[in-house]
């Protein structure tokens, strides 16, 4: 994949060409039946003059019809495949995130379709956090993602929705998984860092005591004291959480502006995805999700229903 955004334009202008690299992209063993996951098929060749669907194959197994876009966040979409894949390479590339409206700009599309693309490239981030748990040393920590405290005094007459807590777990040279939660509490804390690391593992958080006693349940667990004014002690300390946070923030508040509580797992999704694949190229990282969009089809009236608030 091409890395500047006018050889990305350039490369995939081509319906055709797009459709071959996500076919080599999502089957680099060949293509597969998304219904039965048979490897024995075959293309079906459109005669001049029919109507036959451009890139359609067919399993000898179960007679299903099939294109590369079956399946996934790219099915039944109207937006040509080129401008999907360079949307997926800008909002990869963007440390920060891609508003819809940037997207809207400059792919010329409408500013819903842009919205809905970006939403559906988000679902494509998404990756089961119980696959595999957190392990070595972890920080823990939470933020509240909101409106910015100056327009949250009391005696407003529309005052701000509240604000939505989010806990990071962050593996040190590792991964992160974000989760918007319904409060702060430590069984809420501490159900989700058992859910997620593993026993062996030391875990490093402020003093909150929300979190005591995790050295009962994991390999060990030291705080800081940041009300006391530490904040490294050793090996002791949640910097790299709190990094991570500062890119968040500066996405959300900087970028996006205002995210609904409905879709925040989405965005939390899009951070964490960057950010665990932030050691290779934004290519690889752009393949990766492209190959993250099967079996995660997400279309608009369910996306829209969910909302809560103002869309984002």
């Amino acid at each position: 994949m091409a890395d500047s955004l006018t050889d990305l334009l350039a490369r995939f202008a081509d319906e055709n060409a797009a459709r071959a690299a996500l076919e080599q992209w999502r089957w680099p063993n060949g293509p597969r039946c998304p219904k039965c996951g048979s490897i024995n098929v075959y293309r079906i060749q459109s005669m001049r003059g029919s109507s036959t669907r451009k890139g359609l194959l067919r399993c000898r197994d179960c007679e299903g019809q099939f294109t590369v876009t079956v399946g996934t966040i790219f099915e039944d979409s109207h937006i040509p495949l080129g401008k999907w894949i360079v949307a997926i390479h800008l909002m990869c590339a963007s440390k920060k995130g891609m508003s819809a409206h940037q997207l809207h700009r400059m792919l010329g599309l409408t500013y819903k379709s842009a919205w809905f693309m970006s939403h559906r490239i988000r679902e494509a981030m998404r990756v089961d956090p119980l696959k595999t748990l957190l392990k070595g040393v972890v920080e823990a920590d939470e933020t509240f993602v909101g409106g910015q405290p100056k327009n949250r005094h009391l005696g407003k007459r529309e005052p701000a929705p509240p604000k939505t807590p989010v806990l990071s777990l962050v593996e040190r040279g590792g991964q992160v998984r974000s989760f918007r939660i319904a409060n702060v509490t430590g069984d809420t804390l501490k159900g989700a860092i058992r859910s997620n690391v593993s026993r062996k593992t030391r875990i490093m958080t402020d003093g909150a005591a929300a979190y005591r006693p995790l050295e009962r349940e994991f390999a060990g667990h030291e705080a800081v004291d940041h009300q006391g004014g530490e904040y490294v002690r050793g090996e002791a300390h949640t910097n790299t959480v709190e990094s991570y946070f500062s890119i968040l923030k500066r996405g959300i508040i900087g970028t996006y502006h205002h995210v609904s509580e409905a879709h925040l797992p989405r965005y939390l999704s899009e951070f964490d995805r960057r950010y665990n694949l932030r050691k290779v190229s934004d290519a690889e990282r752009a393949v990766a999700v492209i190959r993250g969009a099967e079996g995660k089809r997400l279309t608009y009236k369910p996306l829209v229903n969910r909302s809560v608030g103002r869309v984002s």
